[in-house]
């Protein structure tokens, strides 16, 4: 299975994806955070509770992001600047369109998750603490874990440990927590990862760029960097529509690898442009 349904979807719609979307995400957990604070009990009414949203109550479809992982200040702080790097890293490697899908599929399947099981259960109530964005936050680490599985990191900023290790372990835990919990953990925990089970199972394409790829792509910014600038100073144009990053510094660009010779291309057209033979 490939995916190319999602080259053709980034061909419309990738114009408008959101970028920094990383940055959006912790901002809600900044929010969360601080209406656990000053106002604890309005948190019960940001859960995902299917029957209360089938009741009425529907901004509970949208307001569950924003209930914060559990942790002291200290934990929480690391936490969110690990997963803002991880983030942003991951949206410069796939682009802000796939990294938007991939984050917003995950919060979907969630959501569908928690109606599945309400409806399998008869209609329980109290379901929405047991979905949080936590195993979300999981697919991100574990996306970057299978893109970078050599980086190494410094474990609690003293011990170097490659990252594909590290995942080995979070995968350890979670199939854990799958073993020992009961139905409704086992289902949170699948649907919040099921853009990580679609994404890295069903396709091996979601990577833009392969690690030989990567290095020819490298090994020419470093020839040609000196003379390669435009007008303005500026250090990339499109090789379609002339923009560079001083017309839009949210423009993303990359180089096409089918192209023969070196192009480099804004996010608008690097999936749309035609090949140079």
């Amino acid at each position: 299975m490939s995916l190319n349904w999602l080259s053709k979807l980034e061909k419309k719609f990738g114009r408008y994806a959101i970028h920094n979307l990383t940055l959006y995400l912790i901002g809600g957990y900044i929010i969360g955070y601080g209406i656990y604070s000053l106002l604890p009990n309005l948190l019960g009414w940001l859960t995902l509770e299917p029957g209360l949203v089938l009741s009425g109550q529907v901004w509970r479809i949208i307001s569950w992001i924003l209930v914060p992982p559990s942790g002291n200040m200290i934990t929480i702080l690391i936490m969110m600047l690990f997963y803002y790097s991880l983030g942003t890293a991951l949206e410069r490697t796939w682009g802000a369109f796939r990294y938007n899908v991939y984050i917003f599929s995950g919060i979907l399947f969630t959501v569908i998750g928690a109606f599945i099981l309400y409806l399998v259960t008869g209609g329980l109530l109290g379901l929405g603490f047991y979905f949080s964005t936590y195993y979300i936050n999981m697919s991100i680490f574990l996306a970057f874990a299978v893109s970078n599985p050599d980086m190494e990191i410094m474990l609690y900023f003293i011990l170097p440990i490659k990252i594909k290790w590290m995942a080995l372990v979070y995968a350890a835990f979670i199939l854990y927590d799958l073993v020992r919990g009961n139905m409704v953990t086992r289902v949170a925990i699948i649907a919040s990862l099921l853009n990580f089970i679609v994404f890295f199972f069903s396709s091996r394409n979601t990577k833009p760029y392969t690690p030989k790829e990567r290095a020819r792509k490298a090994d020419f910014k470093k020839q040609s960097r000196p003379h390669m600038t435009y007008q303005n100073g500026a250090r990339h144009r499109c090789a379609v529509c002339g923009r560079t990053e001083l017309d839009d510094p949210t423009l993303e660009f990359r180089f096409c690898s089918k192209c023969k010779g070196n192009y480099e291309y804004c996010q608008d057209h690097l999936f749309t442009h035609r090949h140079v033979e």
